[in-house]
């Protein structure tokens, strides 16, 4: 059985959602000669969800060399990539207040998907699955964008916002998963690690 995962990503949310499951993990960051940013790179016409399970392959083969560099025992790695997509434009993490403001205006009043891809592997195999749910928003005033602006929660977040933050104000309804939305989809995350011998 196992009972360790190295975790890539830098996500405390990530964190935080393995150790609601019971997963001890520890982290495997890109060190700084790798240019973690240039795998997120959206090539052209790629529909969000096939953009999200390839930059999260991208980033578990990055892991992978990562370990076996660094000469760590043997675990399971576990990476996750989330997008936000409205219709097939894919909102990535805003770059300036007015591409914050964006973004939360191209949700504003309707429906987007949030869509986040989890790839297992070990030495032998890997494992990867894709949830997709769908998230409703209130009509927002420019005033609201504004505030929600300055308060910098848009920052490092795909999409412009954090469910778990001020923006939980706005959302009407989820259809999907909450912590999918948060970043790691639990219910799929348990079924992959089932496959590497970790017990629920």
């Amino acid at each position: 059985m196992n009972n360790l995962v190295y975790l890539a990503s830098q996500s405390p949310r990530r964190r935080q959602l393995l150790e609601q499951i019971g997963i001890r993990h520890e982290l495997l960051l890109p060190g700084a000669d790798e240019d973690a940013e240039a795998l997120e790179a959206v090539q052209a016409d790629e529909l969000p969800e096939t953009y999200c399970a390839r930059v999260t392959a991208a980033k578990l083969d990055a892991a992978l060399a990562r370990l076996a560099a660094r000469g760590l025992p043997p675990a399971p790695i576990l990476c996750a990539d989330t997008t936000v997509a409205v219709d097939n434009l894919i909102l990535g993490k805003p770059e300036s207040d007015a591409d914050a403001a964006r973004m939360l205006g191209l949700m504003s009043g309707r429906t987007h998907r949030v869509i986040t891809a989890v790839a297992v592997a070990d030495a032998s195999r890997r494992a990867a699955t894709l949830n997709v749910s769908q998230v409703e928003f209130a009509p927002l005033s420019a005033a609201q964008i504004e505030r929600y602006v300055a308060s910098r929660e848009p920052f490092g977040k795909a999409g412009a916002y954090a469910i778990q933050s001020q923006a939980a104000a706005w959302i009407v309804k989820i259809a999907g998963s909450y912590s999918g939305i948060m970043g790691l989809p639990l219910y799929e995350t348990a079924q992959l690690l089932d496959k590497f011998g970790f017990e629920f």
